[in-house]
């Protein structure tokens, strides 16, 4: 799934989570905000100030008050600030530009970060199974941020189950709840597995490790976090830091290091080449030159030449070779081909359809459709093979029995003709990619999951813009039931219009196209 679950965006946000270091002095709280606000600032990155909310003293046993047995209790009494005083440094994160978002650990809580005018409502670890807390805080309406520390598998499938159910805009934050967090403990790869595992919700991770060690940062970007927390605070000749919290020096020096893994990581798809890239790849090529005498108009053959480095600047490379290469002038022994004077071969039909082969294995793969070794396989090519990535679709048969299953896939801007089937009543399902139909004169965008039922004797054509993968279960397929609208396509043979073989037809293509004597494309 590629929807976008989130109304809030909660991609690339960095939380810096003051927590109980402002030490309850709205002073020292006011600076350790500006300090980090400089940060942001100097990086131009989106963050918000967290706080954590305790309706104190209620919040704690009246019996733990006086003689508290639990070591948190002495620092939340301590740090105490009024709700007032709250108010005053929610001002000064406004001041900065900077978002708002409280942990509430109380029901209480939640009310007061509501009437404060908090941005993010966020769920501790501690929190993430205490489900009247969790009932008051998808009450608020607030976007909802949650960790994940401590909990298996099967207890965070509940939290998100749980937020789903309630309708909220949530992210998910994993989270280990050791402080520090020793290197053995932190387990990055749960964040990949949360992306899989909880599709278009964006994942984060909420670091108690060391924090002078930036490399955590690095890796999580790497493995597809989109969000980032960390613990805040400034260290004074009465304050010292926990060994878990940063200084703002530290924070410039994180969110520094997720800026470099962001250049690292650079794009997903592999476009064109550096020009410094190509120039020293082809200062590594080999060049194709004459081993005996050239005459120009007469196919070269591969006896005639032979391959030596270094490249020279507009000559042949030995990676484009081939058998049957015409020159139109003449060439002496151990002279360079030069690429502007060859003729060379188009692509065959044959090339067309294996270099397609290579990127539907691709989209299979993104989709994560696996197949056997039992299967064939349609080329369509309605306008003939030289139009096959305007005109065309790959469909995969996998059962054709009184029900049938095929798998379609879709190269980017391909498109498949108007056409019905006097037979066959068929479902799509979209899998992966994005799908447009029109059946009759209504049109659907398909979303991976959606479905489309087509009736014979539906006129229905369907495309894609950046490539797709989808299932098409059907009454039993019948040869010669497709029906075009273009009378063109009518004319031609089943054979004609589709190169039809077993499995991926790596040595039939060939064959069947010289027995189709497909025409040539208009």
């Amino acid at each position: 799934m590629n929807e976008n679950l989130h109304s809030f965006d909660f991609e690339n946000l960095f939380v810096l989570d003051v927590a109980n270091n402002h030490q309850g002095s709205v002073a020292h709280g006011t600076a350790i905000i500006d300090a980090c606000a400089d940060m942001v600032e100097k990086h131009g990155v989106r963050a918000a100030m967290k706080f954590q909310f305790r309706d104190l003293p209620e919040f704690v046993h009246k019996d733990e008050r006086a003689k508290p047995t639990n070591k948190h209790v002495p620092r939340f009494l301590s740090t105490k600030l009024d709700w007032s005083e709250f108010g005053e440094l929610v001002a000064a994160v406004r001041r900065r530009g900077l978002l708002a978002t409280c942990t509430p650990f109380d029901e209480a809580s939640v009310d007061k970060i509501v009437e404060l005018g908090f941005d993010i409502i966020k769920v501790a670890s501690c929190s993430a199974r205490d489900w009247p807390l969790l009932e008051k805080v998808a009450a608020s309406g607030l976007p909802v941020i949650a960790s994940t520390g401590g909990l298996t598998r099967e207890e965070v499938d509940d939290l998100v189950s749980f937020l789903r159910h309630r309708g909220c805009d949530f992210a998910l934050m994993h989270c280990v709840s050791i402080y520090p967090t020793p290197d053995e403990a932190c387990h990055l790869a749960n964040i990949a597995d949360f992306r899989e595992r909880y599709p278009g919700r964006v994942i984060g991770w909420s670091t108690h490790e060391n924090p002078a060690d930036t490399d955590p940062v690095l890796v999580a970007t790497a493995l597809g976090a989109g969000m980032f927390e960390r613990h805040v605070g400034i260290a004074t000749d009465d304050i010292k830091l926990n060994a878990y919290s940063s200084t703002p020096e530290q924070v410039d020096a994180w969110i520094g290091k997720w800026k470099k893994a962001r250049v690292l990581l650079g794009t997903r798809e592999r476009g064109e080449p550096l020009s410094v890239e190509r120039t020293a790849i082809d200062d590594l090529k080999r060049g194709v030159f004459a081993r005996v005498p050239i005459e120009p108009g007469v196919p070269i053959t591969d006896e005639q030449v032979y391959f030596a480095f270094p490249y020279r600047a507009g000559q042949l490379v030995s990676g484009d070779w081939r058998s049957g290469i015409i020159s139109e002038v003449a060439i002496l022994p151990d002279a360079p081909l030069p690429r502007d004077a060859l003729d060379v071969p188009l692509n065959s039909d044959e090339k067309v359809l294996k270099r397609a082969i290579h990127e539907v294995k691709a989209l299979l793969a993104y989709a994560r459709v696996p197949l056997s070794h039992e299967f064939t396989t349609e080329y369509s090519h309605h306008y003939g093979v030289a139009n096959f990535r305007r005109v065309g679709a790959v469909l995969i048969t996998v059962i054709n029995r009184e029900y049938a299953k095929k798998i379609l896939v879709q190269l980017p801007g391909q498109t498949h003709p108007w056409h019905f089937h006097k037979l066959k009543e068929e479902t799509f399902l979209l899998l992966w990619g994005d799908l447009t139909i029109e059946l009759g004169e209504r049109r659907k965008v398909l979303q991976p999951g959606d479905t489309l039922t087509v009736l014979p004797g539906v006129w229905h054509r369907f495309w894609t813009e950046k490539g797709c993968v989808f299932e098409e279960i059907s009454t039993t397929a019948h040869p010669n039931d497709s029906v075009y609208r273009d009378p063109e396509i009518n004319k031609l043979s089943s054979a004609q219009r589709k190169t039809a073989v077993d499995h991926w037809g790596r040595f039939q293509i060939n064959e069947q196209l010289r027995s189709a004597r497909v025409p040539a494309a208009e």
